[in-house]
């Protein structure tokens, strides 16, 4: 079963959260190869994009296999934001999305993100701008609101489709919860109930149960997972295995595990160089370590890899850790 989002005809199934600093072209094709039927790039400043940025590049790039894909901009000026939407299409993305959700202080604190909440005036002219600029579906992700006395998030919705948008994607924490506690799905089912146009539900789906769940409770159009990937992209292959036919997959082995730590990393290191990659990589490989047998030791180590080298090692070391255990008992 597939959506559209405008004229983009995207599979049914668990896309994966524009994660700053995590999600980048590495992380989100090993996602995409188990089964992530849409990324979304990471959040680029359109300000970053409009004064030619060297770094905005590696953030707006899009591997082949990430079509259907998107970019995401963030901003809080409408010209330059529609500005930054037309320099992003050089790099032939199927949507556009634009953050309004980021909690984040360097970026909420400027107006943009999550601040364009308490602003829906300025919101809409931004999404009125960006649609009118480029020839792709513009999409808005954002949060419950701005704080528990803000709740805003069904009227926003409505904004947002009045002012242009092709589909909303809606955590469902406030700005001030962050990343805790749990989601509120409720909220998300309410946006769903008070739009026409696509609905992307996100927040605390880590698990195939909770896709389900997700999908039952809120009738959300697709689900986008951030965090509940970490560590654990083959979460896509057993989501949409699911969902396609019904097979309930067996969580991956600590060998498959290590194995798509090693080709995100090798991935990493060819677009970016292996001295940033292994940098990047500390905390990745922090992630795909939890909850193996002497998780704590191995993910001492990982604040020291500088090559690839060391990674092989670790994983090696790993594996060896894990026979052990198992031959203990």
């Amino acid at each position: 079963m597939n959506l559209k989002i405008g004229t983009v005809e995207i599979q049914k199934t668990a896309a994966l959260a524009p994660l700053a600093g995590i999600a980048d072209r590495a992380f989100r094709e090993v996602c995409r190869r188990l089964g992530a039927c849409y990324t979304v790039g990471e959040m680029t400043s359109s300000k970053g994009l409009t004064y030619q940025n060297k770094k905005t590049a590696d953030l707006l790039t899009l591997g082949p296999t990430e079509h259907p894909g998107g970019i995401q901009l963030f901003g809080d000026d409408p010209l330059t934001m529609a500005r930054a939407a037309e320099l992003s299409m050089a790099y032939e993305p199927d949507i556009i999305d634009i953050n309004m959700g980021c909690p984040a202080p360097k970026v909420a604190g400027n107006g943009g993100g999550s601040a364009l909440m308490k602003n829906p005036q300025l919101a809409g002219q931004i999404i009125r701008e960006v649609s009118r600029a480029v020839p792709v579906p513009v999409t808005v992700k954002f949060r419950k609101g701005w704080d528990a006395r803000s709740v805003n998030a069904v009227e926003f919705a409505k904004m947002a489709e009045q002012s242009g948008a092709a589909a909303v994607t809606i955590h469902g924490r406030t700005r001030q919860q962050m990343y805790a506690p749990c989601a509120d799905w409720q909220i998300i089912k309410e946006v769903k109930d008070a739009v026409c146009i696509p609905v992307i539900g996100n927040g605390d789906v880590d698990s195939v149960a909770s896709a389900v769940r997700m999908y039952e409770q809120t009738g959300v159009d697709l689900i986008m997972i951030g965090r509940g990937a970490l560590g654990n992209p083959y979460l896509f292959t057993q989501i949409s295995r699911y969902l396609l036919d019904g097979t309930l997959l067996p969580d991956p082995s600590l060998a498959q595990r290590m194995g798509y730590l090693l080709e995100q990393t090798r991935l990493a290191v060819e677009y970016k160089g292996e001295y940033v990659a292994l940098k990047e990589a500390r905390k990745h490989a922090a992630w795909y370590l939890k909850g193996v047998h002497g998780a704590a030791r191995l993910r001492g180590r990982t604040g020291s890899l500088k090559t690839l080298s060391d990674l092989e090692n670790l994983i090696q070391d790993a594996l060896e850790e894990e026979q052990k255990s198992a031959s203990q008992q």
